[in-house]
């Protein structure tokens, strides 16, 4: 009987392993209707796409036509950038509290001068995610 069970042991082990080994990896997936998150860095990879962008806001640029919203580097190392033309600037109210904010992004990644952006036409497109701590400390 233990010469039965060893030899069942021993046959089994293999089979178990090899099913250990054919589970697939579990990535999550955006359920229907989501819309999948990338990093600032990865943007370049998905022109053409329609993703929500994270990450930090390094620089607000403010110009007379447009506001560029920097993320993770200051322009030129920036590796993405949200861009917000006049005549929706007043729907984001002072962009510039936005600097350091931890921030999601939403729609088209197209080239412009062969970086990605995304055009914010309205504010449902941004949303902050993580707020800074630098303001909370100054009294």
């Amino acid at each position: 009987m233990k010469n039965l069970i060893a030899l069942l042991a021993i046959c089994l082990l293999p089979v178990m392993a090899g099913a250990q080994e054919a589970q697939p990896e579990t990535k999550s997936k955006p359920k229907a209707g989501e819309v999948k998150k990338i990093s600032a860095a990865e943007a370049k990879d998905h022109m053409g796409e329609t993703l929500i962008v994270t990450g930090k806001i390094a620089q607000v640029t403010l110009r007379p036509k447009l506001v560029y919203l920097n993320l993770d580097e200051k322009y030129p190392q920036t590796p993405f950038s949200g861009i917000i033309f006049a005549r929706a600037t007043n729907q984001f109210g002072d962009l510039t509290k936005l600097s350091g904010q931890q921030v999601e992004i939403k729609g088209m990644i197209e080239a412009h001068r062969e970086k990605p952006q995304i055009v914010l036409n309205s504010t449902h497109q941004l949303r902050v995610i993580e707020k800074s701590s630098e303001k909370a400390e100054e009294k």
